[in-house]
């Protein structure tokens, strides 16, 4: 089993588990929720299961693909299909970016990757960093951790958000110790 299909699989016994229901039941009370777009139901399933954005997320993933493959399998995508995607075009030349963060995160331990539309989260036992392309001439790294003053690099997001924090990289070369430091304690705190 790959590591995104570990990461799925136990997101979804986290989802099981927090709202006490099956993946079956699930998806009959998002079919019966009356909403049929993603965002809605999203919405719905945030309002209604208690769930996080995240969390709420997948389960609408997951319930709206076939035989309980996420969207990115039921459109017959892996994980490197979905990278690919990610960063191409425009954003093609970010994706060294993303290798060498990649690189140096996997040098911290095991963890899951699982990608998004837009980004990939990392994820221990919660989210400890997201990795995605913020414009089509940066890669934005979001970070989860606490009480660490911001600095110039290292901006503080609003309250509420999915990271506390984000660094804005333009070359690999900026995958430093001092960004290293701060993907460790996140991945510390996630463990």
């Amino acid at each position: 089993m790959s590591s995104l299909d570990q990461a799925r699989a136990t997101q979804l016994r986290n989802i099981e588990a927090k709202t006490g229901k099956s993946l079956e039941q699930l998806r009959g009370l998002l079919a019966g929720s009356g909403h049929a777009k993603h965002g809605e139901l999203r919405s719905w399933a945030m309002q209604h299961l208690g769930l996080g954005y995240g969390d709420a997320n997948t389960l609408v993933h997951i319930a709206l693909a076939s035989d309980g493959q996420s969207a990115a399998e039921a459109a017959g995508l892996g994980a490197d299909d979905v990278l690919a995607e990610i960063y191409s075009d425009k954003k093609a030349a970010l994706r060294p970016i993303h290798d060498a963060l990649m690189a140096r995160i996997s040098t911290f331990g095991d963890f899951e990757v699982a990608p998004k539309k837009g980004y990939v989260s990392l994820r221990r036992r919660k989210q400890f960093a997201m990795i995605g392309p913020g414009s089509a001439t940066r890669v934005d790294v979001g970070l989860n951790m606490k009480d660490v003053p911001p600095t110039g690099r290292l901006l503080a997001e609003k309250p509420g958000g999915m990271c506390q924090y984000k660094v804005k990289l333009t070359a690999p070369s900026e995958v430093d110790a001092e960004l290293a430091g701060w993907l460790r304690l996140a991945y510390d705190a996630a463990g």
